[in-house]
């Protein structure tokens, strides 16, 4: 295991706004600059604060460079101009992943996200075949199932309560509204209702790893299942006991072991 030498913040610009972004780098790892970098894609309430120390823990175990951004309207990055549009997860895929990946002049990179943003990693392993060597997704949907909404339903009503707004606000500040609408209301659209992975992406060639809690309230298993069977021969799912809808926070080691031995195939 090796320690992280740096950490750097930078602001990307886009033609939309500026979207924060933070990158962890290995050290002591020799050959590590040859190894390509985990790009992190958070959840639909996330941002890269809400990482807490995972981003490093990965960086550590794996000895790769870990990139992580708050997609705009998130976190640090500037507000979003309009409405989430109901294709946002294609649209992250081609508009402003795209901009991060040639800002950083990113070659290679590992695709892994947490709840939508694990449909948003996958969504960016389809379109840049040529250069994504690995998907992983944590607690990812793959369609709009019931136990989904009802989740989502429950959490809209918790967040009417008082004071738990002030949680949002911590990490998006006066966009912590915004972020709010954007996920339920998203969501619990009748026009997203029929929304699927496979209508979303193209095929995937990489190796896929798929991560599920197995009592996430927010999906049941069917999800990995399906996000697995993306991907020919290469794709496999994990279900993890005792976990909910956050195992890397639930459950970090066994995250870590599971990303570290996929890994360990791509080389």
């Amino acid at each position: 295991m090796s320690s992280v030498v740096s950490v750097e913040t930078l602001w990307i610009d886009t033609p939309h706004g500026r979207l924060f972004t933070r990158r962890w780098f290995p050290a002591g790892e020799e050959g590590s600059q040859l190894k390509p970098p985990i790009i992190l894609f958070h959840d639909s309430l996330g941002c890269v604060e809400l990482w807490r120390d995972f981003p490093e823990r990965l960086c550590q175990v794996t000895g790769h460079e870990v990139i992580a951004y708050d997609r705009l309207g998130f976190g640090q990055s500037d507000p979003h101009p309009d409405s989430l549009p109901m294709h946002f997860i294609r649209d992250e895929a081609e508009r402003f992943f795209a901009v991060i990946k040639s800002a950083l002049q990113i070659d290679r990179f590992i695709a892994m996200g947490h709840s939508v943003g694990g449909a948003m990693a996958a969504c960016c392993a389809s379109l840049y075949p040529q250069s994504c060597v690995a998907l992983i997704t944590v607690s990812a949907q793959a369609f709009v199932e019931e136990q989904t909404l009802r989740g989502i339903k429950e959490a809209k009503v918790q967040f009417e309560g008082a004071g738990q707004m002030v949680r949002l606000e911590k990490y998006h500040g006066d966009k912590a509204q915004w972020v709010l609408s954007a996920w339920t209301d998203t969501w619990l659209s009748e026009s997203f209702s029929g929304w699927t992975i496979e209508d979303t992406i193209d095929a995937i060639h990489c190796p896929l790893l798929a991560l599920h809690g197995e009592q996430d309230e927010y999906g049941s298993e069917l999800h990995p299942m399906r996000i697995a069977r993306l991907t020919k021969s290469l794709g496999k799912y994990l279900i993890l006991e005792d976990c909910h809808h956050v195992p890397h926070r639930e459950a970090p080691d066994v995250v870590l072991d599971a990303v570290g031995r996929l890994l360990e195939t791509c080389r």
